[in-house]
């Protein structure tokens, strides 16, 4: 019987080992590379806007979903992107945040003709490998919260993409606890993934944004 407490008490400490080492590692990795102003940015010729639900969870807007389309504007109004590529999960047919997000881009007053859609974002992972291998995008800023931003910064780096981040605002309490928490596991996965060479979901024939 003490030998198997023990054994549950080791594995128990390698979990959580492996869990702080890969969120210290991917924030260590991605501290210099994310801006919380527009002015300090440098310009890059693409913005990749990470997708979430317009809706919350209880049905209002989605906080995270309206600062990203702000920052994302911001950049534009700043003259610091180009393009747009705007990615997320469109799996369902009334499931659409590519086009949720284009639709309020244009709302504020972003020109539709620069906003490009990747409907296969189902992940973080699959958004920023498809943007260098389907849309040909070896640099670009991403537009996210910052915890977001790190993640998807430390998986370009290890695909060979110059990637920074631009902070959208962060909900920090009660509604974006959740979110936050899942994070911790959504790094861990992270290198799991680049261990065992996942692949995104799709890739499909490469489409040109200019």
């Amino acid at each position: 019987m003490k030998i198997i407490i023990k054994g549950i008490v080791i594995l128990v400490i390698l979990v959580l080992t492996f869990i702080v080492y890969c969120n210290v590692r991917v924030g260590l990795y991605s501290k210099s590379r994310v801006y919380d102003s527009v002015s300090d940015i440098p310009h890059y010729h693409t913005a990749l806007v990470l997708g979430t639900s317009p809706r919350g969870r209880f049905g209002g807007a989605n906080v995270f979903f309206v600062a990203r389309i702000n920052a994302t504007a911001e950049l534009y109004n700043a003259g610091k992107i180009d393009r747009i590529l705007v990615s997320g999960d469109n799996r369902h047919a009334n499931y659409n945040e590519p086009a949720a997000m284009r639709q309020a881009l244009m709302q504020k007053g972003v020109p539709g003709e620069i906003i490009f859609l990747d409907y296969a974002g189902f992940r973080t992972y699959d958004s920023v490998i498809r943007a260098k291998e389907v849309f040909g995008q070896n640099s670009f800023i991403v537009v996210s919260q910052k915890f977001h931003n790190e993640r998807a910064i430390f998986i370009a780096g290890k695909k060979g993409i110059d990637a920074v981040g631009y902070n959208a605002y962060d909900v920090r309490h009660g509604y974006g606890v959740v979110t936050h928490a899942r994070e911790w596991g959504a790094r861990c996965k992270v290198f799991l993934d680049l261990i065992s060479g996942k692949q995104p979901h799709f890739l499909g024939e490469p489409i040109d944004i200019g």
